[in-house]
């Protein structure tokens, strides 16, 4: 075990490496117990926290470090006490308040926004308050000084809940975590020899299974990074280690170190079934694990521990150091006298360099054991959890130099190792400071590791990544290039049209940017100029417009919705306007515009008529006016309110000197009078019908006389009022009347149509009346109608029309019409010969 981060474990499986004396500036004195960590974010501190000197420059200070200890930013802290700092997972800063106010900043000590944790917070103060990470989010958990706790799962979707009273509990448990089981957040909390578990409703008491009877009070209690594991130290010294269920107990150690720990946390890598707990004392360091035994480091400072995902990383004034399990495959290959196939393929390489011969004799031996595909992927493996380039590369080259010997060995999983550890290595430099293990790497992904990157506005480094990993546009340079430039809004000490232009030649037509979002950036930042300057580059009108209407560029955005040709974004303006603009000069502004104009007046049609009819008053357009009016008059249920309105239409109709509307209207006034009067003699329905169903209703109902008045008064065309009667008059089987009819006078439409209509309703009879008084062109289609072929093929005879013999021959059978059909083929022959 060692300190030095190029030391090598050979009986244990525990290392704790580093640097020591930071090339940044020393974090110095004054760090807030209780740092929150995921994923290795910058350190936080608060200094000067302790004095009572009321003078601005005896202030606290918040700063906040990189990894490394290069300071990134810092603040005097002139807001409430400060009870604990902690890290969200997008790496927000939260700082909690003695009054439960909890304020965000962001990594350059800039305020996003606050929140409260509630009214009893506020009365009672916090005594403590803790961090903690869940898949839902970022939580908050507050002891107050009532000695009841309250949480919040998820910084961003607050939901405050009060956890149940403990009961009988008059002074602050001894210690508290939160557990996270089943999608629940609960409180575990001791006091004394007593555990208690809070969930959502219930206080209960709970016993850890196998827990000595002789432990006495806890102390400190720890929960894994997963949730999975709990660790108690009790005042005897005991540690008991188990599952968070409280169901199972995994190990127990007694270090007979009475005095209380200063931090305790679990160190364990994910899938590994080597689980330890770290405890720290004042300047020492206890790693107790599965075995028997214990490992104790001494410490040269004050250090704070950081629990993370596979590890634990000891923070001083001037270390950074991170305890570890070392991994399977390191172990195998560095361990001392190790003839696992990684371990001899690394002395072969080695070797090779020397130019020796025991190169082969290694590589000799792990060949014969069939072992060097395994050796290869061993040593690919070890290399990613190397944080020393020279180890890195001299395993590599053992991979590569391995590979040479294989057949079709797939190079995928080398090429992968060696991008992973390129980035890796370019992030974990000290000017950078993000000294992610490889393990936590591939949790986070590359794309969490360029949005940490873009949060530190380390946009060069994020650009070179995404280039060497040739990431796709969108993916990759676009969204830092649209981050860059919405940083870039942020700078007050250039103007609108530089910042625009430097803007606009750095992104160009990037795929995947979104200006409008950029401008949104700008607006927010109360640069309305350089807003609608940006606004000018992007292509899409419909992510243009909805931002000009938040700026209150109305008209601007209403030009732009026009020439997008999209009809549903000029309604969102039109209607965006009339809400904002009184209703004078809401008109006047679509004078202006007459694409606006005219589909506001579609959307009026429907939605609003009385709003059309101002429009078409306002415009003097009296033919538009009189369809309105027409239109209206169907809405009214009333005949004076229809007759009314249709005589505004008839008024409008004229001013427009349109004569035709004007006279149709004028018969259409006449007609709902005389329907009115219909109506009312005869009880019977006759409002709304048109003039055909009018004259039709009378004639089918007896009513003639009245028929001919509608007729004669209307002016309806013979032709017409011919057919509607026919029609009528066989509908109603009233034969006699249609008979006396068709002698009243000449038939202006002929006599064909008495003939069909008769036989459409059956009445053949009827039908031959009419049959001879069909004029010659049309009386072999009349006779076959109504079933005479012997008087059909005569009237083709007569007409010497071969066409119509063969029609007639084509409707007669042989059994039955071969007198007809022997006449018609003799009439042709005779044809035929002339």
């Amino acid at each position: 075990m060692g300190l030095g981060s190029g030391h090598r474990v050979c009986s244990q499986p525990w290392v704790l490496g580093g640097s020591r004396g930071s090339r940044g500036r020393p974090w110095g004195r004054g760090l807030v117990p209780g740092v929150a960590s995921r994923r290795v974010p910058p350190a936080a501190l608060l200094k000067n926290n302790g004095r009572k000197e009321k003078s601005p420059s005896a202030r606290p200070l918040l700063e906040i470090y990189s990894a490394s200890g290069l300071l990134l930013a810092g603040i005097p802290w002139k807001s409430g006490r400060l009870v604990q700092l902690g890290w969200t997972a997008s790496e927000d800063l939260l700082c909690i308040q003695e009054d439960g106010t909890v304020l965000i900043y962001n990594l350059f000590c800039e305020f996003k926004r606050h929140f409260s944790m509630g009214n009893e917070v506020l009365q009672n103060h916090v005594l403590e308050a803790k961090v903690f990470h869940t898949e839902y989010g970022t939580g908050v958990a507050i002891l107050t000084g009532a000695h009841r706790f309250s949480l919040t799962a998820n910084v961003d979707d607050l939901k405050l809940r009060r956890m149940p009273e403990v009961p009988g509990l008059q002074k602050p448990p001894c210690c508290w975590a939160v557990l996270s089981r089943d999608r629940a957040t609960v409180v575990l909390l001791a006091v004394g020899q007593d555990l208690y578990l809070l969930d959502t409703t219930s206080c209960s008491v709970v016993t850890p299974p196998g827990m000595s009877p002789t432990a006495g009070a806890y102390l400190r209690m720890a929960v894994s990074f997963n949730y999975r594991c709990l660790a108690l130290f009790t005042d005897t010294g005991y540690l008991w280690m188990g599952l968070s269920t409280l169901k199972e107990k995994l190990c127990e150690f007694n270090s007979s170190i009475r005095s209380p720990p200063k931090q305790m946390v679990w160190c364990m890598r994910p899938r590994s079934r080597q689980r330890a707990v770290v405890v720290a004392w004042e300047r020492q360091l206890m790693v107790a694990g599965n075995s028997t035994e214990c490992i104790q480091f001494v410490l040269d400072e004050d250090s704070y521990l950081v629990p993370e995902l596979d590890g634990v990383r000891i923070l001083s004034r001037t270390s950074h150091e991170f305890l570890h399990e070392i991994p399977e495959a390191s172990q195998e290959i560095f361990k001392i006298a190790s003839m696992a196939p990684g371990a001899l393929l690394l002395e072969a390489q080695k070797e090779y360099e020397k130019e020796s011969q025991k190169a082969d004799e290694y590589l000799r031996e792990i060949k014969d054991q069939k072992l060097l595909p395994e050796a290869v992927s061993q040593c690919i493996e070890a290399a990613g959890y190397e944080h020393e380039p020279e180890t890195q590369k001299s395993l590599l080259r053992a991979a590569s130099f391995g590979k040479c010997f294989i057949d079709k060995f797939p190079p995928e999983s080398f090429v992968r190792m060696c991008q992973d550890l390129r980035v890796l290595n370019a992030v974990r430099d000290y000017q950078i400071g993000i000294p992610l293990t490889f393990t936590q790497y591939k949790r986070l992904t590359i794309e969490v590791l360029l949005d940490r990157l873009v949060l530190r506005r380390l946009y060069p480094l994020a650009i070179r990544i995404c280039e060497y990993l040739r990431l796709s546009e969108i993916q990759g340079v676009s969204r830092i290039l649209a981050h860059w430039a919405c940083y870039k809004v942020q700078q007050k000490d250039k103007s609108d049209e530089e910042v625009a232009h430097a803007i606009n030649q750095k992104l160009g037509d990037t795929p995947g940017i979104s200006y409008s979002e950029i401008a949104a950036r700008a607006y927010d930042c109360g640069r309305t100029e350089l807003a609608i300057k940006l606004l000018e580059y992007e292509p899409r009108s419909g992510e243009q417009v909805p931002l000009l209407l938040k700026m209150k560029r109305s008209k601007l955005a209403l030009s732009k919705a026009i020439e997008s040709g999209d009809t549903d974004l000029v309604y969102t303006v039109v209607l965006h306007l009339k809400n904002e603009l009184n209703r004078g000069t809401f008109f006047m502004t679509l004078q202006n515009q007459p694409v606006a104009l005219s589909l506001y007046r579609q959307f009026c049609k429907h939605q609003e008529r009385e709003t059309l009819k101002d429009l078409y008053n306002q415009d003097d357009n009296h033919q538009e006016l009189g369809n309105f009016h027409v239109h209206s008059s169907y809405s009214e249920k009333r005949i004076e309110g229809r007759v009314g309105a249709l005589q505004n239409a008839l008024d409008a109709y004229y001013k427009a000197k349109n004569e035709f509307a004007a006279k149709a209207t004028e018969d259409q006034i006449k007609l709902l009078r005389l329907q009115r009067h219909l109506q009312e003699d005869f009880n019977k329905p006759y409002v709304d019908l048109s003039l055909h169903d009018t004259v039709s209703n009378l004639i089918l109902d007896g009513h003639h006389k009245r028929a001919e008045q509608l007729y004669r008064e209307f002016k309806i065309p013979d032709k017409r009022y011919w057919w509607l009667k026919i029609s009528a008059l066989a509908t109603r089987g009233d034969w006699e009347e249609m008979e006396k009819f068709s002698k009243s006078k000449k038939s202006p439409i002929g006599y064909l149509p008495f003939v069909e209509i008769s036989v459409k309703h059956h009445n053949r009879y009827e039908a031959k009346k009419y049959a001879p008084r069909v004029t010659p062109e049309q009386r072999v289609k009349a006779f076959i109608l109504v079933g005479d072929l012997d008087q059909a093929a005569d009237a083709a005879i007569e007409h010497k029309n071969e066409n119509e013999m063969n029609f007639v021959l084509s409707k007669c059978t042989a059994s039955t019409d071969a007198a007809v059909v022997e006449k018609l083929n003799r009439a042709r022959a005779q044809l035929l010969k002339k």
